[in-house]
């Protein structure tokens, strides 16, 4: 009985995982849809004008100022690398990726869905000066916008597919916090990265101490955030910094592990606040006098095709060498035009790829350009992954699983 109750209180923690995620999409590609709007009509310099505000907040002579947008880029992304930071910590711990056989197909598939793309980019745009800086764009999966084209599947779609697309997106966002923290990374302050390490230091004394309260934590969290902004590291690191600090084994007087407390608080917010906020603000391209011709230009179609093509051929490529040599299995109840399918929705990079994209790019040219390249990417991966896994539900294995 109790051995029951827990495996369906974690299948039932998925589902609901799922579902929020699925919403949050949705929300997503609406707020995306938005900004195109108000980029495409008379409201563009109002749109533009919004970003640009400058925001500033000041301790003494002590100062951060910024427009709008960095404000958007640098802090509320912060959040959500803070929740992805959670997520991978239990997902490693107790989770979907807590032994070997459970890990291996997820995240071998997630390499090859960063290299693929890579290679592909980097074929286009081979000693096209600034732009081979953006080699890691396509390598990105947003799992929001994912699972929610995946959500309008319902049934038709096993919940080990939905668990592999999960693990593949998180394995991914595990790549990117490691690339933005070797490639995409400014000048930096000695001073401040020795705060950050003091800063550091204190998180992991207070886990080493099994402190169970959240508010230290997001405390020396927001300090911690500080000093990584001015140190000239990407100051959304600092959100994994934080995550990986966050205690899972300890309990508080209810029972509760902190780290399950704030990923349960955290996810509505970035479902529907952080990522909402973040599409809006990065999604916004102006159409007027783009053509055909600037989207075959080698950088967004570098993009575009690493995305598209290359997800797809890096996903399925290291999934059918592993089950090839008998090193891991399909997913339960699923079928290879299923798993086409999936590795096709690993294509939607959108919000990771605007993000990577910020930090790869400073000039304004590259702006429209790579916006292009991850729409036509995107919308072309979730469409075609759509289509298959429609097809494809009449012809899969039998299973016992499935959620709506």
């Amino acid at each position: 009985m109790v051995i029951d109750h827990t495996i369906r209180k974690a299948t039932d923690g998925i589902s609901d995982f799922l579902k929020l995620e699925s919403a949050g999409g949705l929300l997503l590609a609406a707020a995306a849809v938005l900004a195109l709007i108000c980029s495409n009509s008379p409201l563009r310099h109002a749109y533009d004008d919004l970003l640009k505000i400058p925001v500033e907040v000041r301790v003494g002579s002590f100062a951060v100022a910024k427009p709008l947008l960095l404000w958007i880029n640098d802090g509320l992304m912060a959040i959500f690398f803070l929740l992805v930071g959670l997520e991978v910590k239990r997902e490693v711990i107790e989770g979907e990726l807590s032994t070997p056989a459970q890990i291996v197909l997820p995240v071998v598939a997630g390499l090859g869905g960063m290299v693929v793309p890579a290679l592909i980019y980097i074929l286009f745009n081979h000693g096209n000066g600034a732009a081979s800086n953006g080699w890691a764009i396509p390598t990105a999966t947003d799992i929001a916008f994912a699972l929610g084209v995946l959500s309008l599947l319902g049934k038709r779609v096993p919940m080990s597919l939905k668990i592999f697309l999960t693990a593949v997106a998180i394995a991914d966002d595990l790549g990117a916090i490691v690339i933005i923290a070797l490639f995409y990374t400014a000048d930096l302050s000695l001073a401040m990265l020795f705060g950050a390490a003091v800063a550091i230091a204190v998180l992991i004394a207070l886990n080493l101490r099994n402190i169970t309260r959240i508010a230290p934590y997001i405390i020396v969290g927001v300090i911690l955030w500080v000093f990584v902004l001015k140190s000239g590291v990407h100051a959304t690191l600092a959100g994994v910094a934080i995550a990986f600090a966050v205690p899972l084994k300890a309990r508080d007087a209810n029972g509760n592990a902190p780290l399950h407390q704030l990923e349960h608080g955290l996810h509505p917010w970035v479902a529907f606040g952080v990522l909402p906020i973040f599409a809006f603000a990065n999604a916004g391209v102006s159409f007027a006098g783009v053509t055909l011709e600037a989207l075959a230009q080698p950088l967004p179609l570098g993009i575009a095709a690493g995305l598209f093509i290359g997800k797809s051929v890096g996903v399925c490529g290291a999934s059918a060498v592993l089950v090839r040599f008998g090193l891991a299995k399909l997913p339960e109840g699923a079928s290879w035009c299923q798993l086409v399918g999936v590795a096709a929705l690993c294509g939607v990079g959108f919000t990771m790829s605007l993000f990577i994209g910020s930090l790869a790019f400073e000039g304004p040219e590259y702006f429209t350009p790579l916006r292009l390249g991850v729409i036509a990417g995107s919308v072309l991966s979730g469409v075609t992954g759509y289509l298959l896994l429609r097809f494809a539900s009449g012809h899969s294995k039998p299973s016992s699983h499935g959620v709506d």
